[in-house]
């Protein structure tokens, strides 16, 4: 399925439930391209930085919330999976009324997306998961999303999409049916993990080659003009590269989502391989000391069959 490039005819109206770094900028980008944003958020902080904020109609609860929204309503949440999202699932439909559509616009794995939709069209309800890329630069770039949806869904997301995409015209799409959106932004997550494993990889090895005293900072700018590894994701490493103190103020220790365990999750599910972004999420779970517990049974063995002498610790 393609966007539809037809412009929409009024300025939409909809509740953004959860205004942390992606929620608040979200409802940033759609107010200030004309719509009406109706925001909560649990905690009263994430509130006050978009008091003032035109377009953003703060409201101190969910139900104030979807009150406040004409009918058919419009509900957007960018909550993080797990308790917040199920909390306000939860609730959800008994303030809702058939035929009002429930957006999931956070990380979530497809297979809850799913369950989720069917649980709310039994009770009369339209679901959207809509997978967002863009960070903290969709504000100003705009977002890429894939949604799933049914058709009539597909058709009320449409005119939200239009503003927060980078154009009208590009930047989202109407990816298939409930699920299909969040389990086209997992495969995303887990090429990005590979990608950014490469990235890290390729620059440690120029900066372990001591002897030619390489500047990393310019081989990056190098390749971002011309070369087939040119891509944002370099361009945010040679912006890191270049300030000379920035890889040793930062520990060792990379975070992992879940998108990426979902994707690995998914090429088991399949019998797909996937070795490239599997690796990568096992080098961030040794980042995270996952595998010092491994390697000290390593030279413990060493020790025992060779007679190694062992590093204390």
């Amino acid at each position: 399925m393609s966007a539809d490039p037809t412009p929409a005819t009024a300025a939409p109206v909809l509740a953004m439930i959860g205004l942390g770094r992606m929620g608040a900028n979200m409802a940033r980008r759609l107010a200030r391209r004309g719509a009406t944003v109706h925001g909560f958020d649990a905690q009263p902080e994430a509130r006050d930085a978009l008091a003032g904020e035109p377009g953003v109609v703060l409201q101190g609860s969910l139900a104030d919330a979807v009150r406040a929204l004409p009918v058919p309503r419009v509900v957007w949440t960018m909550l993080p999976a797990g308790a917040a999202s199920e909390s306000a699932f939860a609730e959800l439909p008994s303030l809702l009324a058939a035929g009002d559509l429930v957006v999931d616009g956070a990380n979530a794995n497809y297979l809850e997306s799913q369950r989720r939709a069917r649980e709310l069209e039994a009770r009369g309800l339209r679901f959207a998961d809509c997978g967002v890329s863009g960070g903290v630069w969709g504000l100003a770039n705009g977002y890429c999303l894939m949604f799933g949806a049914d058709a009539e869904g597909a058709a009320r997301l449409a005119p939200v999409a239009r503003l927060l995409a980078p154009a009208p015209d590009r930047g989202w799409l109407h990816c298939g049916p409930p699920g299909s959106g969040h389990f086209v932004k997992m495969i995303h997550n887990g090429i990005e993990y590979g990608a950014m494993q490469a990235y890290a990889e390729g620059f440690a090895l120029l900066e372990g080659k001591a002897e030619f005293d390489l500047d990393l900072a310019a081989i990056g700018e190098l390749w971002r003009h011309g070369s087939v590894v040119r891509s944002w994701l370099l361009d945010l490493t040679v912006d890191a590269l270049k300030d000379p103190g920035a890889l040793d103020a930062v520990a060792p220790f990379v975070a992992d989502s879940g998108e990426g365990r979902w994707t690995v999750d998914e090429a088991v599910r399949q019998g797909t391989p996937a070795p490239v972004i599997a690796l990568a999420l096992m080098s961030r779970f040794s980042s995270q000391g996952k595998a010092d517990v491994a390697n000290r049974l390593l030279s413990l063995m060493r020790k025992g069959f060779g007679g190694h002498a062992v590093k204390a610790k």
